[in-house]
């Protein structure tokens, strides 16, 4: 007997929509918010000011610029800076809450933190997509100089400004999200297989809220699939 592929879509939905939000687990108890980070000391002797630093976890990687003397520079989703213009309230360390009420309202600020805070516990991968571009690789104190530029608000989306668009930029002089495309190419497979028109609907509609996507263009994707199933 074939298995129902509406529970399995929806799940993989769940997965990736927890990769939109940077969503870091949080231990039972903990009320929502997420605790101080676990100390975790790196060398940052072998940094470099302009490295690209990536920490992969269990569903995305996280991506920054070392600007040196153990600082960092990301791109986090944060409904704050729409809030407040309170720089010391920004600054705290980002809790669950405030990631995905970012991604919601599509705001994130570009936030200069410690290595420790930035990694959050996970190993660090230092320059890793440099084979990727090969001659595009800027210089480093040009890409520290690019990241120092945008420290502050910006708009976020998953598919125009997340924090590998960020970081591709400030290195490599282009905005470009890898584990964009990959989602992407995801949710193609889900809204071509009718029989996860559920799914499809889901993941649509999970697009306008959390991608920034213009409804005109998206609707149609999102609905051709439900009709055609109704049709048939």
């Amino acid at each position: 007997t074939m298995k129902n592929p509406v529970p399995q879509a929806a799940a993989l939905l769940l997965e990736k929509l927890l990769l939109l939000v940077h969503v870091r687990p949080l231990p039972a108890g903990s009320g929502g918010e997420q605790p101080p980070p676990t100390p975790d000391y790196h060398d940052t002797s072998c940094f470099q000011r302009g490295d690209l630093l990536e920490v992969p976890r269990t569903l995305f990687i996280h991506f920054g610029i070392y600007l040196g003397e153990n600082r960092v520079a990301h791109l986090m989703p944060d409904i704050l800076p729409a809030l407040t213009g309170d720089r010391r309230q920004i600054q705290r360390v980002v809790t669950n809450k405030r990631l995905i009420l970012g991604v919601i309202a599509r705001t994130a600020s570009i936030r200069v933190d410690t290595v420790e805070d930035f990694a959050y516990g996970g190993s660090i991968l230092v320059n890793h997509m440099d084979r990727l571009f090969e001659d595009q690789v800027l210089g480093s104190e040009e890409a520290a100089r690019r990241a120092e530029k945008l420290v502050g608000a910006t708009a976020y989306s998953l598919l125009w400004n997340n924090c590998e668009h960020f970081v591709t930029y400030c290195r490599y002089g282009a905005p470009v999200s890898f584990q964009t495309d990959k989602f992407c190419e995801t949710l193609k497979m889900i809204i071509r297989d009718q029989r996860s028109v559920l799914a499809s609907v889901l993941v649509g509609l999970a697009s306008i809220v959390c991608l920034g996507l213009a409804p005109s263009t998206t609707l149609p994707t999102i609905f051709i699939p439900f009709f055609l199933w109704m049709a048939g």
